[in-house]
């Protein structure tokens, strides 16, 4: 007989991520503690769809023929490796805990004694997942919640169900305790700046107490047919005020760090003082075969090699906090200056990822859709940089472009190292990258966009003039003069605008376009530069503040 409460699981998840997703920029934008990067909403979101997209893939068989001990062992596994920061990997936790106890009975309708069972059990499993629980967060969220379901329990008419009870009679009865479950959530909400200073001083309630509420409003939605309890919204603060919030323990660590360790006999708590060392907001969870680690720190690298000899790092994934706390703020501002129309923007299927340095390039990059790692003078981003870079992209998938033959290992490095799909597309120059940027297709995979820009890379011709830093040895250019290059080869020297003349007049043989990207201190102003094009070659004039390089040139 097919089990009417698993597809009811399903039909719940499925309605949960619905109502998260559509509140998720909201979540995000109240993120405070323990670190304002605004990305409570996104984490949160990630493992409830990490728990659907289980449940929609076991075997390609329908959810109600599945046994409840399969279904668990999926969910807690799903949610356990989907779950990103502190938001999530503490929900991952609570899905597992409920589902356990939920599919500890076999036999037995899911009624208000087992509900109230799989909420005590959620509520132990979140906080036994936190070193140093704090209150006024989704932890006390959840325990009010187990609370109040436990206390109503004695004054229910029905807390059991036998069988025969109807699949409309079992649903009815589920949103009503799951409806009083939400009003004490809802209460805790509101208690957590009487709890926590930090939501206090910022003035906003917990974003993962707030989350959680939602997702349960979600379930009693679906438990009623879309009729969704009430709930109010919750606004951010004003911006001026985010200038001046207290800093929180994490605010001195960089990285969001988030991977996976897969070996045997592992056992969570034996890493902990060391990861601790290196960093701060450890959490390890999981089972003696599987650890989800989360932590915040400067040197991700340390973190991961505290599991050399224990198992195999995996799905490893990292967020620059600075760059987060710095986006949630503007957006915030941008709010409240009413440049935003509140409208969400639905995701990409790809993305892109470019490294240069210098402002000019950076604001022309982004105008044609890609998120800029900085590569500064050296151009020389780490791996981590690279990671945190691609972490941020709002896409499925992404494209990453080095611009550098020093950042290419690096760039295949931290393709290897990320969970999401990416495509590294091995461009030497940031000109390059520029001129490839413009075919990148953000509806198609990143592997047949990465096809498309590799079979340009032999199109385009690049070059550059720079200021020479020594003496040659073999007495042709002394140090202070222009080196011209063409496709990395040296092939004039000298005077800077005379040397300039000589790459433009070789990149321009067999093009009509030459784009010239002026860099920092260069020796010749626009119009000098203009007038050096060729016949019948037209000459695209940026300016691009990149040091090193007075001039970067390409032509197609």
């Amino acid at each position: 007989m097919p089990d009417p409460s698993l597809a009811r699981f399903r039909r719940a998840v499925s309605a949960a991520c619905v109502e998260l997703d559509s509140r998720r920029e909201e979540v995000n934008d109240l993120n405070v503690f323990p670190v304002a990067d605004g990305d409570t909403g996104d984490n949160m979101t990630m493992t409830l769809r990490a728990v659907l997209d289980e449940l929609d893939g076991m075997d390609g068989l329908p959810i109600d023929e599945i046994g409840r001990d399969e279904l668990v062992s999926a969910v807690a596994r799903a949610a356990l490796l989907g779950a990103r920061g502190n938001s999530g990997v503490i929900l991952s936790q609570i899905v597992r805990g409920a589902a356990e106890e939920l599919a500890s009975r076999p036999g037995e309708l899911v009624d208000p004694v087992l509900v109230s069972a799989a909420l005590a059990r959620a509520a132990d499993a979140a906080y036994a997942s936190v070193r140093d629980p704090a209150e006024g967060t989704m932890l006390s969220a959840v325990a009010a919640m187990a609370h109040r379901v436990a206390r109503e329990l004695a004054h229910m008419e029905t807390r059991r169900l036998e069988a025969g009870t109807s699949e409309a009679e079992q649903d009815e009865l589920l949103a009503d305790v799951l409806e009083h479950a939400l009003d004490a959530g809802r209460e805790a909400v509101e208690r957590g700046p009487d709890q926590l200073a930090a939501l206090r001083e910022a003035g906003v309630v917990d974003a993962g107490a707030y989350g959680l509420t939602v997702i349960v409003a979600g379930v009693v939605a679906a438990l009623r047919g879309d009729e969704r309890p009430r709930l109010d919204h919750q606004t951010a603060p004003v911006p001026v005020r985010l200038l001046h919030l207290p800093q929180h323990e994490s605010s001195d660590y960089r990285y969001c760090t988030n991977f996976v360790v897969s070996g045997v006999g592992l056992e969570s708590r034996s890493f902990i003082p060391e990861l601790e060392r290196g960093g701060d907001c450890v959490l390890v969870v999981g089972d003696d075969r599987t650890l989800r680690v989360h932590l915040h720190t400067d040197e991700p690298d340390r973190a991961t090699a505290v599991f050399e000899r224990a198992g195999e790092v995996s799905r490893f994934d990292v967020a620059d906090m600075r760059e987060q706390v710095a986006d949630r703020r503007a957006r915030l501002d941008g709010a409240d200056a009413g440049d935003q129309d509140g409208a969400e923007t639905s995701q990409a299927r790809c993305g892109v990822v470019a490294v240069v340095t210098g402002p000019g390039l950076v604001r022309l990059l982004e105008d044609l859709g890609a998120l800029v790692v900085d590569g500064g003078a050296s151009m020389n981003p780490s791996t981590y940089e690279l990671l945190a870079g691609i972490h941020a992209v709002a896409a499925e998938e992404v494209v990453l472009l080095p611009n550098s033959p020093n950042v290419i290992l690096a760039a295949e490095r931290a393709a290897e190292l990320s969970e999401r799909p990416v495509e590294v597309v091995p461009t030497r120059s940031p000109q390059a990258g520029l001129s490839l940027l413009v075919g990148l297709d953000p509806h198609v995979s990143a592997e047949d966009n990465a096809a498309a820009l590799r079979q340009g890379v032999p199109r385009v011709r690049t070059g550059g003039v720079a200021r020479s830093a020594r003496d040659d040895a073999q007495g042709r250019f002394g140090a202070g003069d222009a080196l011209g290059y063409v496709d990395e080869g040296l092939v004039a020297y000298g005077d800077p605008v005379t040397t300039l003349k000589r790459v433009i007049e070789q990149l321009a043989e067999g093009s009509e376009l030459v784009t010239c990207i002026e860099g920092e201190g260069a020796p010749a102003n626009r119009v000098e530069v203009e007038a050096l094009a060729p016949a019948g070659a037209e000459l695209e004039y940026h300016p691009g503040g990149q040091p090193a390089w007075w001039w970067l040139l390409s032509a197609e």
